[in-house]
């Protein structure tokens, strides 16, 4: 309820602020598909496709975790947030995308792209907090498998939980309030396919050096923090591991580590390229198809990679099945 209240209070704030400021468009042109309009139909038909598999995929792990007993540990809460976080992510994009795509007009009020821009980051940064946190988890059940209930108690998990979604929120309204005072001077044509901070900073013809510098920290913070808790959790894994005698148990550590990785090398090079770069060196015609990777690609795959290499996870899928199959 609290995000609601907060991105309908930025969208006043953003209507006002168009209201008084001349500058201010009262709509964006995303003209990230205009040289693709020959395709648009086939590009239309592949994202709905993603986007089905998403929803089923990111949906197929919520409902294993929440009907599976032996899935209600802290990895698989974390893991369930995670597909939450992929569904409202890709949710607040592809359709609009969608949209754009099938009806030819490619228009989008001031108003909605602050939304879009508010709900998009906040998904965002809660996803690299929640990645963050599932590392950590990782390395108390590797390293310290004695003291894991202990030290990742019910409460203490939930509060991480929280924690990322109110992180990422925050730092959303941040951005969002930052750019809603920008000056456009009445240009409006951004070269993306939905509102990001690097294609609308590119377009300001105002002052843009405190959004620069907000963007620097919070890459910084959502970017290189998170990055230095994974790779320190992991050099300790990975040093637990090399120790441990048995080979089945070596063979089950990677494997449940391995799917986690994955997603984070997909999840943070794509991220750090975008929000981490210099906007003066940031071309929107070249770089737009990179965001793609964490917007689109991304939450596709999560489900996937966690499915395929989670031994769990296809134990779970195969008692649901045979369940339904039998009843």
């Amino acid at each position: 309820m609290r995000s609601q209240e907060l991105a309908y209070s930025l969208l006043q704030l953003s209507e006002e602020v168009a209201m008084e400021n001349q500058t201010t468009p009262t709509e964006f042109i995303l003209s990230g598909f205009s040289k693709l309009r020959g395709l648009r139909f086939l590009l239309s038909g592949v994202i709905s496709i993603i986007y089905i598999f998403t929803l089923l995929g990111n949906m197929l792990i919520l409902l294993l975790s929440l009907v599976d007993p032996c899935l209600r540990t802290p990895m698989y809460l974390f893991l369930g947030n995670l597909s939450l976080l992929d569904i409202f992510q890709t949710t607040t994009t592809i359709p609009q995308m969608l949209q754009h795509l099938l009806s030819g007009r490619s228009s989008i009020s001031y108003g909605s792209c602050m939304a879009q821009l508010y709900f998009f980051l906040s998904f965002v940064g809660a996803e690299g907090i929640l990645l963050a946190t599932m590392a950590y988890d990782r390395y108390v059940a590797i390293c310290n498998p004695l003291l894991y209930t202990v030290l990742m108690s019910t409460k203490l998990c939930s509060t991480l939980v929280a924690a990322s979604w109110l992180t990422g929120s925050f730092n959303a309204a941040v951005h969002t309030v930052l750019t809603i005072r920008l000056s456009f001077c009445g240009v409006n044509r951004l070269s993306y396919f939905y509102c990001d901070i690097p294609p609308l900073l590119a377009l300001s013809c105002g002052d843009v050096s405190l959004n620069v510098i907000v963007t620097v920290v919070s890459s910084l913070f959502f970017g290189c923090g998170p990055s230095l808790c994974i790779i320190l959790s992991y050099m300790h894994i990975v040093f637990r591991i090399l120790k441990m005698q048995s080979s089945q148990g070596r063979r089950k550590a990677f494997s449940t580590c391995a799917s986690h990785l994955t997603v984070v090398l997909l999840y943070y090079g794509s991220c750090i390229f975008t929000y981490m770069r210099p906007i003066s060196s940031y071309s929107l015609d070249k770089d737009r198809l990179i965001p793609l990777l964490y917007s689109l690609v991304t939450p596709m795959l999560n489900p996937i990679i966690y499915t395929l290499r989670n031994k769990d996870v296809k134990g779970a899928m195969k008692k649901v099945f045979h369940r339904k199959m039998f009843f």
